[in-house]
């Protein structure tokens, strides 16, 4: 079955519920939510840069409490959508953008688990394989990457298309 074909949900689903038909996310789509998810993720360390070099922190300073804080706040945001977000609503930020859904293989929510180990654990694994693992989700053919293999995992349109 290739990516641009149906993938009807099993029974008890959440999308056989809405009558619905899941659709594998286009590789160019799913490029366009992770960039909208790191472009927004970079902005909050920028900023938190641009802060600390007007209150005078510099390149040799060490430890400036308005960089840091930057870090941290950025911290937090990827931990929230990258891993809360997605354990309550299947979507990043980006993904919300886009229309794209993280489902389990069976069409239910991904829950907070999986989406840890998605983002936290099968990301920087794909990213250490010189990014094989993504490029998986361009040649396979339910268009799942190594990170939704190891969480067992698909991204799909959401809606009707």
């Amino acid at each position: 079955m290739t990516a641009a074909q149906g993938l009807t949900h099993p029974p008890g689903s959440r999308a056989a519920r809405e009558g619905g038909k899941r659709l594998s996310a286009p590789f160019s789509l799913r490029c366009g939510a992770l960039l909208i998810d790191y472009i927004a993720l970079i902005a909050i360390i920028v900023f938190g840069t641009l802060i600390a070099r007007m209150l005078g922190g510099g390149a040799r300073t060490a430890g400036n409490s308005a960089e840091t804080i930057g870090f941290i706040i950025a911290i937090v945001f990827a931990i929230l959508n990258l891993g809360v977000l997605p354990g309550f609503s299947g979507r990043t930020l980006g993904k919300w953008a886009t229309g794209l859904r993280i489902e389990q293989n069976d069409g239910d929510n991904i829950g907070f688990g999986r989406a840890f180990l998605r983002h936290f654990i099968g990301y920087p694994l794909s990213f250490f394989l010189f990014g094989l693992g993504f490029l998986l989700v361009a040649i396979s053919s339910r268009g799942r990457g190594l990170h939704d293999i190891i969480a067992g995992t698909i991204v799909v349109r959401e809606g009707s298309f």
